[in-house]
């Protein structure tokens, strides 16, 4: 019994978590058991999650299916375009220095900072009178 080929990638933005299965195939891109187009309904955010297919050439050239929870639309397109640049690079070394080159395997650390207390919110605080 021969194993299917299938390459994984985590990625993670925010508070955005998304495990991405790639295999070879003609294309289709699944979100959440969605169509991806349906899933992310702004070009923006569809264009930022095909950005590693964009950057490799490979666009057509493997099925996705993505499981994403947390966060918004945002924060899901950054992770799942970060866990496609990471299975696309176990799928082959040669597009590293291509993807390394465009920022594509670095995890963007920019989260909502926390509120701290005495304030209203991170650093907003109350207004000040002077009289």
């Amino acid at each position: 019994m021969s194993k299917n080929i299938e390459y994984r990638g985590l990625g993670r933005r925010k508070s955005s978590v998304a495990r991405v299965r790639l295999t070879p195939g003609t294309g289709k891109f699944v979100i959440n058991k969605r169509e991806a187009r349906e899933y992310l309904t702004s070009d923006i955010y569809l264009k930022d999650a095909n950005q590693p297919f964009d950057l490799t050439e490979t666009k057509g050239t493997f099925d996705v299916s993505v499981v994403v929870a947390g966060g918004g639309l945002s924060g899901q397109a950054g992770a799942i375009r970060l866990g496609i640049a990471r299975a696309l690079l176990e799928a082959s070394a040669d597009y590293r220095s291509t993807l390394k080159a465009a920022g594509m395997l670095t995890r963007d650390a920019r989260a909502k900072e926390r509120k701290k207390p005495g304030l209203r919110a991170a650093r907003r605080a109350r207004q000040f009178s002077k009289r």
